[in-house]
């Protein structure tokens, strides 16, 4: 048996217990970083750290006030929060007291809210602060069996009129009922990890389904000490990284690194505003982040932007570099693939070098300047996108998994990534092409079944433990994963051609630097035509500079300038499509699409049905005139 099949199949029953063997083995090492507002309200934040052990002290009281509430084995506690250092330990907490954490996003309504926190039977409710509070007292008479809400961020979160007696309490008084419960029964946590077994319901992850309403994904215990296992034996993380985590952690691909870190025990410095990333980076200079394709979109339309706004020669500067970063990505990793060194020509190598001085340094800075690896995961990366940012020395490592696979199945295993896959499967995961084309994946993984919907588990999991995953993909001889679409996304024209709409919008992604989300439509008729969202800062900056200042973003994307501006990248990409795949028609629309709309999910993925809905006017427009209109 190999190294990686002993640490893998020698695993313990739980997180739980990984993270009593990494206080064990570390407790002083810094565990935790997080930011603290400085005390005016004005200035840089203060970022603090907790070390394993102090993490642990906390861990331990909330768990123990959990079971002073009368929490059992696989009980359900809701967590509804953004990402922040709370929101691990919490979630650490709910685990060694035996009970299953169920995570809502702070954005979801009350409606949905209440339907998560019934649906899935919680007892519990750990609340970031008023806001969520409301929600649930909103909601209370359709929740029997929410017994307390914990507030995190006390503020303006007191019991009200009408409360049962001790139904809010805020974290503060839970820890400090755990620690007086700790007093009389010190050993209580450690009973309580002892009792659980592998099979033990760990989490209910509701997946933002883009109709009707959502299902809870039942991932138990040893889904997560497998992962943590799996992610450590991949070698691409050590114990002297710094993670930046800024993921919902509501969403799997968030979780999933919190149980890799207890394994590893490396530095995780969590703070889930997304507004203060850029502000952030320089001050944690991470090693290591994860992060969604819109976020590596954002960034380089940003520098686009920037560029362009130093003028003309500048922009001209840009341009070249941008090309020279994605041939030397491209030959480099070529050449890694058939001769094991990531060699390129002299002439290449020295254009590099100088863009490298020029525009490629300042792009690592602005990412703290020691990032050795960002893992990208969540939905498709346009490659252009991806050679543009490895030419530049910023690896982004695309993975694979879903919320019925706690996540991480594939990923792309460090110097030998290859841009445009989503690289190797984990090990201890297997894969199978369907004859449809469809990805089959089996494993320590994957779900043991959506939550009261036995029909819905046996439409996606076979008896012999395969998931079908609804996605369309290829395998390389030596095992690498390109995911072309998703099953049921698949166009079929009026034509009898089929396209991957996904595709096309990724290549766009990486002609377009104004774009910010793009919606292929072609399903049954005789033509493609595409919805196009823009990326407000950089086409109000254009807009600035082509006599349309003072304009609001509507505006803007309804003047002639911009609807021709738009068009001469959408030509651009049609010259390297099939003619079938071209679209002929687009409009821009008044606003970009967002997640309070739901018309993208939390982790930003686009809910077709939901956008196409929405602007049926505008795609029946496109098409009137057309012989199927």
């Amino acid at each position: 048996m190999s190294d990686t099949q002993t640490l893998i199949e020698n695993r313990p029953p739980s997180v739980a217990h990984l993270f009593l063997e990494r206080v064990a083995a570390t407790p002083d090492a810094e565990a935790y970083r997080y930011p603290v507002p400085a005390a005016s309200g004005e200035g840089p934040d203060e970022w603090k750290s907790l070390s394993w052990a102090q993490a642990a002290e906390r861990v331990d009281a909330i768990a123990a006030g959990l079971v002073e509430l009368g929490l059992r084995a696989e009980d359900r506690v809701a967590l509804a929060s953004s990402t922040r250092v709370e929101w691990i330990l919490c979630d650490l907490a709910i685990m060694c007291a035996g009970a299953a954490t169920t995570t809502v996003y702070p954005q979801t309504n009350a409606e949905e809210s209440a339907y998560i926190l019934a649906d899935s039977g919680s007892r519990v409710l750990i609340a970031e602060d008023a806001a969520q509070l409301a929600k649930a007292r909103e909601k209370r008479a359709d929740l029997p069996e929410l017994r307390h809400v914990v507030v995190l961020d006390p503020e303006g979160a007191a019991p009200a009129e009408g409360d049962p007696d001790g139904w809010v309490l805020t974290l503060a008084d839970l820890e400090a009922r755990g620690a007086a419960h700790l007093e009389k029964n010190p050993g209580l946590v450690k009973e309580r990890i002892a009792a659980i077994t592998k099979d033990q319901l760990a989490t209910i992850i509701y997946t933002s389904g883009t109709t009707g309403r959502p299902k809870g994904v039942r991932l138990p215990q040893d889904n997560w000490s497998y992962m943590a296992k799996a992610i450590a034996a991949t070698g691409l993380l050590g114990p002297d990284d710094v993670q930046y985590l800024w993921l919902p952690l509501a969403h799997v691909f968030g979780k999933v690194l919190t149980s890799g870190q207890i394994e590893l025990g490396h530095v995780t410095a969590v703070d889930g505003r997304v507004d203060k990333i850029i502000e952030n980076l320089p001050v944690v200079q991470p090693t290591y982040m994860a992060a969604v394709p819109r976020i590596f979109e954002k960034v380089y339309n940003g520098v686009a932007a920037k560029a362009r706004a130093g003028g003309a020669a500048k922009y001209k500067i840009f341009q070249w570099a941008a090309e020279v970063s994605r041939e030397y990505a491209k030959v480099s990793q070529d050449n890694f693939r058939r001769t094991g060194t990531a060699s390129v020509p002299f002439g290449l190598r020295a254009k590099h070098k100088t863009a490298d001085a020029l525009v490629y340094s300042k792009l690592r800075e602005a990412f703290g300047g020691r990032l050795r690896a960002a893992v990208s995961g969540s939905a498709a990366l346009a490659p252009e996108i991806g050679y543009f940012f490895a030419g530049a020395g910023i690896h982004i490592l695309e993975g694979y998994g879903l919320t019925e696979s706690s996540a991480a199945s594939f990923v792309n295993p460090g110097e030998a990534y290859r841009t445009g896959t989503v690289g190797k499967p984990l090990p201890g995961t297997e894969v199978r092409i369907a004859d449809d084309g469809e990805i089959l994946l089996r494993g320590p993984g994957i779900m043991e079944g959506y939550h009261g919907l036995p029909e819905k588990t046996a439409e996606v999991l076979e008896s012999d433990g395969w998931f079908h995953t609804g996605d369309i993909g290829e395998l390389s001889v030596d095992g690498y994963l390109r995911i072309t679409d998703r099953k049921k996304d698949l166009i079929k024209t009026s034509g009898g051609k089929y396209i991957a709409p996904a595709e096309v919008e990724g290549q766009f992604k990486a002609v377009c630097p104004y774009v910010s989300n793009i919606l292929v439509h072609g399903a049954d008729r005789n033509f493609c035509t595409a919805l196009i969202s823009l990326d407000e800062p950089a086409i109000l900056q254009w807009a600035k500079e082509n006599g349309q200042e003072g304009k609001s973003y509507a505006e803007v994307c309804a003047a002639p300038a911009t609807v021709e501006l738009i068009d001469g990248y959408v030509r651009e990409l049609n010259e390297g499509l099939q003619r079938w795949q071209t679209i002929k028609k687009f409009r821009l629309l008044p606003r970009d699409l967002d997640v309070e709309h739901g018309e993208l999910t939390p982790s930003l993925k686009l809910k077709r049905p939901v956008v196409e809905r929405e602007y049926k006017h505008l795609i029946e427009e496109m098409y009137a005139g057309s012989r199927e209109a």
